[in-house]
């Protein structure tokens, strides 16, 4: 994965983070425990978004299977894993998240 060639000539890699929640519905019918958990994540990846990690995050919307995306740039393939590690919601159980690398084409 460590062949990933970013356009802004940074140095920094671009990766695609995909959570999954624990079941479809989960948008609509979520715990209290779970929208906490939810507002946790949130929080984690809008400081992440903050400190110029995240670039982009949200749910994405698909009826038949919903799922949150995240663009992030990290200097080395090694801090993403650490990065959903750290991610409330992969503590608690309530997502499980993939990555891949990306050859992201950033604005000027």
């Amino acid at each position: 994965m460590s062949n990933n060639i970013s356009s802004n000539n940074t140095g920094k890699i671009h990766f695609m983070l995909k959570s999954t929640p624990p079941r479809a519905t989960f948008h609509q019918d979520m715990t209290e425990e779970e929208r906490n958990i939810m507002l946790q994540h949130i929080a984690y990846w809008t400081e992440k978004q903050n400190q110029g990690i995240a670039l982009v995050f949200g749910p994405v919307l698909n009826p038949k299977e919903p799922h949150g995306l995240a663009i992030i740039e990290v200097e080395n393939e090694d801090q993403v894993p650490k990065l959903i590690a750290e991610d409330p919601a992969v503590m608690a159980g309530v997502m499980t998240v993939e990555f891949y690398p990306m050859k992201a084409t950033l604005p000027k």
